[in-house]
């Protein structure tokens, strides 16, 4: 007989025909089904917690999230995915614990997308949007030159469509295996948003964790709005990098949102489950039209 038995299957021995069971070989069937919360370290059922949109139901720490996730979380049904198709040629041929192309194989292979990137147009409520979303899955979100020319293409079909541009960004920064072909995205698409700005199109930045290096030195950091998650860690270099560097202690939550915020550095803070009604709203006031004065008004105005 067997030393440990479960009906509900939920366990299953793996003890031989003598009815002594090997602990070592005992398989638990919900393994991989739960994980450890990251902020208040109490394990979640997998299927609790992506009900919850990925945020710990306990402690509200939030978990990273796809990128698909986050269009069908922004965009009501029916969004169209535009832009798809491009795929990085690895330019210098690069290789360093392994081959550029075997880990673009490999990302490509785990997340189905082509790059970290997805492109697409859709309606927000009342608003006919552009949303670009990074994938951190893929190669840590980092922004090559597909990367780059998708959300440049997002800024011109915002531009020429007079459609507000929402970017999701979710990054460690340029891809070092493109060099400096990773670096002039960064030129590319703040370019592209300066003429966005020029035709009074809005655009709006989600930042999420995490957002860091030439992403947060290029379009990140110019939104017309600059808004975060909760406990997102943005900034240019990591902390431990500045510590090492100025030798000095850095401050309780230094480079997450709240800090951030306090410091002037983020227009608001917003938890994921209310992103989508504060973007709608924010839309509203950025979209309406100027009041116009009538003459009658004008001319009281000025006496």
């Amino acid at each position: 007989m067997s030393w440990f038995k479960r009906e509900n299957g939920e366990y299953e021995s793996a003890s031989g025909p003598d009815g002594n069971g090997d602990s070592d070989e005992k398989r638990v069937r919900t393994e991989g089904l739960w994980i450890k919360c990251l902020g208040c370290r109490t394990a979640i059922w997998k299927a609790d917690l992506e009900a919850n949109l990925n945020v710990c139901p306990k402690c509200q720490h939030h978990f990273k999230f796809g990128a698909r996730q986050r269009l069908d979380l922004l965009l009501d049904p029916g969004y169209e995915l535009v832009d798809g198709g491009l795929r990085s040629t690895d330019p210098l041929n690069f290789t360093d614990i392994k081959p550029y192309k075997q880990r673009l194989r490999k990302a490509q292979q785990d997340t189905g997308l082509d790059d970290a990137i997805l492109n697409a147009v859709g309606q927000m409520g009342p608003h006919a949007v552009v949303v670009s979303a990074m994938e951190y899955g893929f190669i840590g979100g980092s922004m090559g030159a597909v990367v780059g020319e998708t959300i440049a293409r997002a800024v011109d079909h915002a531009r020429l469509d007079r459609k507000p541009l929402i970017v999701v960004a979710a990054s460690g920064g340029a891809r070092m295996m493109e060099g400096v072909v990773s670096l002039m995205q960064m030129a590319k698409i703040s370019t592209a948003l300066g003429q966005l700005d020029d035709a009074k199109v809005p655009y709006i930045c989600v930042l999420t964790d995490p957002t860091t290096g030439g992403v947060t030195a290029s379009f990140a950091m110019l939104g017309d709005l600059n808004i975060a998650e909760p406990g997102a860690l943005i900034g240019f270099a990591g902390p431990r990098v500045i510590e090492q560097t100025i030798r000095q202690k850095l401050p309780d939550g230094f480079q997450r949102s709240e800090f951030l915020l306090e410091k002037g550095f983020l227009d608001a803070v917003v938890h994921r489950r209310d992103l989508k009604d504060y973007l709608v709203r924010a839309l509203d006031f950025l979209r309406a039209e100027p009041v116009m004065q009538t003459a009658s008004e004008a001319g009281g105005n000025s006496q």
